[in-house]
């Protein structure tokens, strides 16, 4: 069975710019939010349930959920975030577990945006990496990439755990603050160690 390593970070972090390199380097990477896109595509495994909680409204016209509602719903109610979370959550952990457990590589990166916020993940996983950087850059990023507005970002951070408290929680920190190649650097010296790891773990 593969190594797993959990990697996290706040909004406009860099996570997704971090798998895709530990992807060029032959790192099987699990993606939740690929997973949870899946769950709620038309004919996707939460859509009825989705459907059967929040109403048709929630639901676009391909049959798939409306995710632009469905995020203004979710900040605004702490209850439906709850509902929606325990429709997709278990789904969301129990694919991921059958994809790493599937994988012939010696470690697995599994990419989960709520990892610290997600008690289901700690105990499986053999190891997090938290992708930093300074909040300005975290919500330059988030409106620049995403589209959102500042006000929004601000809003999915504070439903977030704060920086300092994923940097206590993390066993690797990758700092993103610089340019690309230093980022490489950081990410070729992980996998050498995630391989180590890994060969020690068997």
């Amino acid at each position: 069975m593969s190594y797993k390593v959990g990697l996290t970070g706040g909004i406009g972090s860099g996570k997704s710019t971090v798998a895709t390199l530990f992807g060029e380097l032959g790192v099987p990477v699990i993606d939740t939010d690929v997973i949870s896109h899946q769950l709620t595509l038309p004919d996707g495994a939460a859509i009825l349930e989705i459907r059967a909680k929040f109403g048709t409204e929630y639901i676009d016209a391909s049959g798939a959920l409306d995710r632009a509602k469905m995020r203004q719903l979710v900040f605004s109610d702490n209850a439906a975030r709850h509902q929606l979370e325990k429709i997709l959550h278990p789904r969301i952990l129990s694919q991921a577990k059958m994809l790493a457990e599937a994988s012939p590589a010696p470690y697995v990166l599994l990419v989960v945006p709520l990892l610290f916020e997600t008690s289901a993940y700690q105990d499986w996983l053999n190891r997090t990496v938290v992708v930093d950087c300074p909040e300005e850059v975290q919500i330059a990023r988030a409106i620049q990439r995403e589209g959102l507005n500042e006000e929004i970002v601000r809003a999915i951070m504070a439903k977030q755990l704060s920086r300092a408290q994923r940097l206590q929680l993390a066993n690797d920190v990758i700092d993103n603050a610089g340019s690309l190649s230093q980022l490489r650097q950081q990410i070729s010296r992980l996998n050498q160690n995630f391989l180590w790891l890994a060969e020690r773990s068997n």
